[in-house]
């Protein structure tokens, strides 16, 4: 649904576009000058959007250390890679089905499960998922759930049953959940519904766990669930200073520009990676973000193959 709204939407834009510019030549306008717009033409819509979601954020911002804060040229480029990677991900998220494929079913240790946020698909992967693979970590699986403005219990058990047809294609007991956005908040949903039989570890990029002010600007079910104070938040964190059912790392921005206040993302049974200068949908394709999933994937499977030797072990004595 994502990806055919998007088409839609650049199909419309994209004939606007072709029309008025015709139409303009038709007059004596330069039809170079066409040409070269149309790349600030696509761009045009992000940058309002960006513009929109940082203005937010910074108003509700969470305050920031004194060494957090960012000069103009830091700031320039924070804005400037969001744009970039937004306007990336509109392209990626219409071509997906192209681009992402499940692994061929073999038997694997460890699978990874990349579940993503509200309102888009696995082609926001796309970056994330290279890099796992050019380290040799995985194999990677994604999810797509369902309708978009649905509930997050909804996408749970959506979850629920990937996680099941994963773990039968591979044969492993167990998966590793790597989550983007509101994508950490319904892979809480499932741990609390299902239990952590089937989870070895769960790393979040940019979760709101405690909401986000942004939420109130777009309607369904899900970002009413997601707005600070409101009940199902207040659900899910009721045991938050307790030890989680399965090790939990959360990776998130000071300079996140969709969850704000920012800290929201931090969490207090976590294992808390604070990192600067990262807008929200740009923390997909940023290096340290990139190295922290791999190093938190990299435990989870050591701490895998102890296990299974320890079992081995058990079960020959």
């Amino acid at each position: 649904m994502t990806a055919i709204s998007l088409l839609l939407l650049l199909i419309i834009g994209a004939a606007g576009y072709v029309s008025w510019a015709a139409r303009r030549i038709a007059h004596g306008d330069p039809a170079w000058w066409f040409i070269a717009g149309a790349p600030l033409a696509y761009l045009l819509p992000v940058l309002v959007l960006a513009s929109f979601w940082f203005t937010l954020s910074w108003i509700w911002r969470t305050p920031r250390p004194p060494e957090y804060r960012l000069g103009p040229v830091a700031c320039a480029r924070l804005f400037l890679d969001e744009v970039g990677a937004v306007a990336l991900s509109w392209l990626l998220m219409v071509a997906h089905r192209l681009l992402i494929v499940d692994p061929a079913p073999k038997p694997a240790s460890l699978p990874l499960l990349l579940v993503h946020g509200v309102g888009v698909n696995d082609g926001v992967w796309f970056a994330l998922r290279r890099d796992l693979a050019r380290r040799g970590l995985g194999p990677v699986y994604t999810i797509n759930y369902g309708p978009p403005l649905a509930g997050i219990e909804h996408f749970a058990g959506q979850l629920a049953a990937r996680i099941d047809a994963i773990c039968t294609a591979t044969g492993a007991a167990r998966v590793a959940l790597i989550a983007h956005s509101m994508g950490g908040l319904v892979a809480r949903a499932y741990l609390r519904r299902v239990g952590a039989a089937r989870i070895a570890r769960l790393v979040t990029i940019g979760t709101p766990h405690h909401g986000s002010m942004l939420a109130w600007t777009f309607p369904g079910r899900c970002l009413a669930q997601m707005r600070p104070g409101s009940p199902w938040l207040a659900g899910i964190n009721a045991a938050q200073n307790e030890s989680p059912p399965a090790p939990v790392v959360s990776v998130w921005s000071r300079h996140d520009s969709m969850v704000a206040p920012q800290a929201s993302a931090d969490l207090a049974c976590a294992r808390n990676v604070v990192l600067s200068g990262i807008g929200h949908n740009a923390l997909l394709s940023n290096g340290s973000v990139m190295d922290e999933v791999a190093r938190a994937v990299a435990s989870a499977q050591a701490d895998e193959r102890s296990g299974s030797i320890v079992g081995a072990v058990r079960q020959t004595g």
